[in-house]
């Protein structure tokens, strides 16, 4: 059997994750190589199909919208994991933390006394004629002040193999179960690399989901429910893993009602009061009041509701203008204006 050799690889002049310009290996995957080298080429090849095979089996999969047939794919996976030192990591994260912060403070002056923009910092024509700015959100006061509860930002590696962000995504932003998923499947085709390098543990992500989205709250045990478009929507798994993982009510628009002023859940028992809601429905399809008159997968009345502070949602309606494409190269200036610092990523 043919084994996995990297002798005389050249990464052609381009940032390689496990090697150096120079051929030689990285630290932190010293280790894998060395397992690599020792796996026959087959049995690799078996490892990373069975890695498709659980990933079908589990229904992790999406769908091609842009293509005229319906076709569900699974999500992309590599089995030789990517492993960021721990110095580097350090650094990626003060700087996501920095950027973050910055936005959810962009964001709550844009709906309020819009300072960056009579600062002249950014033109105000580049916000207003954004899709993701809704004059309704004007005014508004989320609860905790925080506009933006989970972010998705896009990476890539430079030439020199510094992280930078390709997008920032605040809206409704998708893709952590698969990661996790993903780190499930990686601990059974390597599990003793996983060990050996350090790496540290995602599973708790959901804990810490839900323990952020009841903060929200204030209450000492809030009714915390996600709400899906569908089952047909592309990132339905995720939304029915999250809700499962987090043991709470996965919801669509049909199971709540804006009663009083207060959104409701229907149950076998009656109406339940809904305090924090996991939104997974983008902005303008989330109340046709508000927004899109067209909607048939939003909640009449969530907005007035979480205007008043009856029902919490993350993320915030409004958080769009923020990954706004025009907008994304003035984050360095919004970094600099709001906190005083230069942009780390």
């Amino acid at each position: 059997m043919n084994q996995a050799s990297f002798a005389g690889y050249d990464p052609g002049g381009f940032y390689d994750e496990m090697f150096r310009a120079d051929g030689t290996v990285r630290p932190e995957y010293a280790y894998l190589l060395a397992q690599l080298e020792q796996i026959p080429r087959e049995d690799f090849l078996a490892k990373q199909f069975a890695a498709e095979r659980a990933l079908m089996s589990m229904g992790i999969t999406f769908n091609v919208y842009s293509e005229n047939q319906g076709v569900e794919r699974i999500m992309p996976i590599d089995i030789i994991p990517r492993i960021i030192n721990g110095e580097e990591w350090k650094r990626l994260e003060e700087g996501l933390i920095q950027r973050v912060t910055a936005l959810n403070l962009f964001v709550d002056d844009l709906y309020h006394d819009q300072q960056i923009l009579k600062d002249g910092v950014i033109p105000r024509h580049v916000v207003e004629s954004s899709r993701g700015f809704l004059p309704r959100c004007m005014g508004l006061n989320p609860p905790q002040g925080i506009w933006c509860h989970i972010t998705g930002s896009d990476l890539i590696r430079g030439d020199d193999g510094g992280f930078m962000v390709l997008e920032d995504n605040l809206r409704c932003p998708s893709g952590v179960s698969y990661m996790l998923e993903n780190r499930e499947i990686l601990k059974k085709s390597f599990p003793e690399v996983l060990e050996k390098a350090g790496v540290q543990h995602v599973s708790d992500y959901p804990t810490r989901l839900l323990d952020m989205l009841q903060y929200l709250s204030g209450k000492a045990a809030p009714t915390v429910v996600v709400l899906t478009p569908g089952t047909y929507n592309a990132a339905y798994f995720e939304h029915s893993y999250l809700a499962q993982q987090m043991g709470v009510h996965l919801v669509e628009s049909s199971d709540l009602i804006v009663v009083d002023g207060q959104v409701k859940m229907r149950t076998t028992s009656g109406f339940e009061t809904v305090d924090v809601i996991y939104r997974r429905i983008d902005d303008t399809f989330l109340d046709p009041q508000a927004f899109n008159p067209d909607s048939l997968i939003g909640i009449p009345g969530i907005f007035e509701a979480y205007r008043n502070g009856k029902v919490a949602l993350a993320n915030a309606p409004g958080t769009g203008v923020a990954d706004d494409k025009v907008v994304y190269a003035y984050v360095p200036r919004i970094i600099e204006y709001y906190l005083k610092q230069e942009a780390i990523i």
